[in-house]
């Protein structure tokens, strides 16, 4: 899983869709694909081939229903505690602009991204961290804002770095994995049922937050996300900017989303191979 600096405004802002609050406070960015125009499917630039098989294991309905669950216990907790800011907030607003910019180019990644409620939240904490829950469920910690001062672009390449974990189903894949492994299944089972996993996937909500990602996916969240940001009109060399933060330690020992997203100067030499593929559809967004 995995974020403060001057706003910058929007060029073309997109309009902003309807809101539907919950008691908890929460923000459901509730179609918004309607809201704003439909985005129609483009040739992907970045080249992270098919997404893994291995997921259909786990329905995706329900691994995304535990982690709505998941999702709804984290900010209600966050909420009861006071550190769930409200959505008056500067920063709550900047990243939900963010937000309506990209999710609209999400479904060319996963067709059932257009149907997620999308939402987004920020939470009062020192960790240097942001998550998004399989079915677009989004949360930045104020830590990641503070500490590492990133720019609007910055932090775009954040929030479409974890969305691309959504969107390719990581999270799904490496459930099915594990949960293949741990009931030993077989050819017959595949081949009889797989309803088992399904009632693992719902059990293994709680541990969603902290999952842990393999290379590959790291690599092919990168891509996507820049991709992704690319789209919304986001600078692309500012993947690599954010990724030498990272590395420099601008959040000292407390670099959370450095335990779950393993950082070096092959990280950084792959984006940089791939700006130059995503830097036409940043400069066709600013002028659309």
């Amino acid at each position: 899983m995995c974020f403060i600096c001057d706003f910058k405004s929007d060029p073309s802002p997109l309009p902003r869709p309807d809101h539907v609050w919950s008691a908890r406070r929460g923000f459901l960015l509730a179609g918004t694909a309607a809201a704003v125009g439909t985005v129609l499917p483009a040739a992907a630039q970045v080249d992270v081939g098919q997404a893994s098989a291995l997921r259909n294991l786990v329905p995706a309905e329900e691994l995304e229903s535990a982690a709505n669950q998941q999702y709804a216990q984290t900010m209600s907790e966050a909420n009861a505690k006071k550190l769930l800011l409200p959505s008056s907030h500067p920063q709550v607003q900047r990243l939900r602009n963010i937000a309506r910019r990209i999710i609209p180019h999400s479904s060319q990644w996963n067709k059932r991204a257009a149907d997620w409620k999308w939402e987004v939240n920020l939470i009062r904490s020192d960790q240097v961290n942001a998550f998004c829950m399989p079915g677009g469920k989004i949360a930045f910690y104020t830590g990641i804002l503070e500490k590492l001062q990133l720019t609007d672009d910055e932090t775009a390449m954040i929030m479409g770095h974890e969305m691309a974990h959504a969107l390719r189903e990581h999270a799904r894949a490496r459930v099915a994995k594990s949960s293949a492994t741990s009931i030993g299944l077989s050819i017959a089972a595949q081949l009889f049922g797989l309803g088992q996993l399904g009632d693992v996937a719902a059990s293994l909500g709680t541990q969603l937050l902290t999952l842990r990602f393999s290379r590959d996916d790291e690599t092919e969240a990168d891509l996507v996300g820049l991709e992704l940001a690319a789209r919304a009109a986001y600078q692309p060399r500012a993947s690599v900017s954010l990724w030498q933060k990272m590395t420099s330690g601008g959040g000292g020992a407390n670099l959370g989303f450095l335990s779950t997203h393993p950082s070096g100067p092959n990280r950084i030499r792959e984006l940089e191979a791939n700006v130059p593929r995503v830097q036409g559809l940043y400069e066709q967004a600013r002028k659309g």
